[in-house]
């Protein structure tokens, strides 16, 4: 019987084991078949705190899991395979075995919808992104593409053109699904052009290491086209990591879980931090600091309801 069980190793699920290994309660955390989440896609990041000249994410990720280790985190392997929420004590079933605990933390996070391409996939980090806010201060004077019609599509365009020389908007239909407001804050932007009914075919650079460009073809007459670029941002959404927990815990239409109290879920005893309930900032150092919260909140939990 374990007091806390993790599910995630991002920075989330790793902020929470150090807090909760510090309050001698001994955590488990399943790392998941993604271990570090999404940072180990990132090459460089210069926003979180601490690290004045940058820190690779596959570094910061390798940090904070020797420091959850450090004060007595046990890290496994693996993945999750089901959970039984009904009633505490919790069921973690994984590929290797069962094991059953007071709490849970789920820091399970949420997945970047892609293109689907096998460029977009060696080139991520490397001139392909999918968080502007974290990335766009490296194309500063460079033009970019970002992919998508929605809201998110948008405002990473709009906001990207405080650094880049332009921005080209790619969207495969000729409807945006974006509010009136953001297209047209985004149509009143002068260093914003639209390519509409357009798919991104391929992204070039693969033999340099980085994006020099990419290929387009217009889905109503067929045409092709090139586009020197040096980066691609895709804005196509985001899908939060809760199969596990689907008619067990309330979760909003987009399937992200909804805190109740504090990070504490509609089950009791069971608590989310990171992108899995954050479908607004997804930055690293707010995942973290849910992490620190939903291991003092599942403490304070653990205090109330000790016999």
């Amino acid at each position: 019987m374990r007091d806390v069980i993790i599910i995630g190793s991002g920075p989330a699920g790793l902020t929470a084991a150090v807090y909760t290994a510090r309050a001698n309660l001994n955590p488990l955390l399943i790392e998941g078949l993604e271990a570090g989440g999404q940072l180990m896609m990132t090459t460089e990041v210069e926003n979180y705190p601490g690290f004045r000249s940058g820190v690779l994410g596959p570094d910061l990720m390798a940090e904070m899991r020797a420091q959850a280790e450090r004060f007595g985190t046990e890290i496994v392997q693996g993945d999750v395979s089901a959970l039984e929420l009904g009633s505490a004590p919790f069921t973690v079933s994984t590929n290797t075995g069962t094991h059953q605990t007071k709490s849970l933390i789920l820091a399970t996070g949420a997945t970047a919808r892609l293109l689907g391409l096998e460029s977009e996939r060696k080139l991520m980090g490397h001139g392909v992104s999918t968080c502007a806010t974290c990335d766009g201060y490296f194309f500063r004077d460079k033009p970019i593409v970002v992919v998508g019609g929605g809201d998110s599509a948008m405002e990473e365009a709009t906001f990207l053109t405080k650094f880049a020389s332009h921005v080209t908007l790619v969207h495969r239909r000729e409807e945006f699904r974006a509010s009136k407001i953001m297209q047209d804050k985004a149509r009143a932007n002068g260093k914003i052009s639209f390519e509409l009914n357009t798919v991104i075919e391929e992204i070039r650079g693969i033999e340099l290491g980085v994006v020099n460009g990419v290929t387009l073809r217009n889905t109503t007459s067929g045409l092709g086209k090139d586009l020197e670029v040096e980066g691609v941002f895709v804005a196509i959404g985001h899908t939060p990591n809760t199969s596990l927990v689907h008619g067990q815990i309330e979760l909003d239409d987009n399937g992200y879980i909804i805190p109740q109290r504090g990070t504490e879920t509609s089950v009791r005893g069971v608590f989310a931090c990171g992108d899995v309930q954050d479908h607004v900032y997804r930055q690293a150092i707010t995942a973290a600091g849910s992490g620190c919260m939903a291991a003092i909140d599942a403490e304070r939990y653990l205090e109330s309801t000790a016999v």
